[in-house]
């Protein structure tokens, strides 16, 4: 059924790949914006999140079409990390073509990004919702049609006074938030794996709030 659902959305197949291979590939797409301007601020967490899960492994990216590309074997499971190259308002077009070019299904996309309304470092992973004012959900709300996409939102808080959201998104880290990032960066790495193995259910129960 989920090859007859892919080939209807334009999905080729390689005749090895099986239904069962596609259910265990996974793409994990870390939203940011691409410079050495944006590397340390707020709104880069989906990269650095990525980053850190390559580092821990041992991985390299490598620049390809419309983003830069790792892959991560772990459990029997694939996981297609990307860091889109299109800066954070086009996100979507690179995430909807390595879903199409790596065939993974809809239900296997993890989105990470910034979220300023919890509390710094807090976790939650939901299956749906609106893009809450952040223009790379946007993007990939609209390249999807669709809001029923898994998001992983990294809180950030919202510390800051009337009229400076912006500065304070593209702001970096304070000493204390970077104080704190490793283990955060860590718990962020459980939530990945968690999500590929254990399913996205059993992941909310487990890291929601923590």
């Amino acid at each position: 059924m989920l090859r007859f659902l892919l080939k209807w959305l334009g999905f080729s197949f390689n005749s090895k790949e099986t239904e069962e291979d596609l259910m265990k590939k996974f793409l994990i797409v870390g939203l940011g914006n691409i410079g050495l301007e944006y590397k340390n601020t707020r709104h880069n967490i989906g990269f650095k999140v990525l980053d850190h899960l390559v580092e821990s492994e041992d991985l390299k990216f490598e620049t390809q079409k419309l983003g830069d590309i790792a892959t991560y074997k772990f459990k029997g499971r694939t996981f297609i990390l990307l860091k889109p190259s299109t800066y954070m308002n086009l996100s979507g077009k690179a995430l909807k073509y390595w879903m199409t070019k790596e065939k993974v299904p809809l239900e296997n996309i993890l989105v990470i990004t910034d979220d300023l309304n919890i509390p710094f470092g807090t976790i939650r992973v939901k299956t749906k919702g609106s893009d809450g004012g952040h223009n790379g959900l946007k993007d990939i709300q609209d390249k999807l049609n669709t809001t029923k996409y898994n998001r992983f939102r990294f809180g950030i808080s919202n510390s800051f006074s009337k009229g400076k959201q912006v500065n304070y998104v593209l702001g970096e880290w304070s000493e204390e938030e970077n104080a704190a990032l490793s283990e955060r960066l860590d718990k962020s790495i459980e939530v990945i794996k968690s999500f590929g193995t254990a399913g996205v259910s059993n992941t909310m129960n487990t890291f929601n709030g923590k």
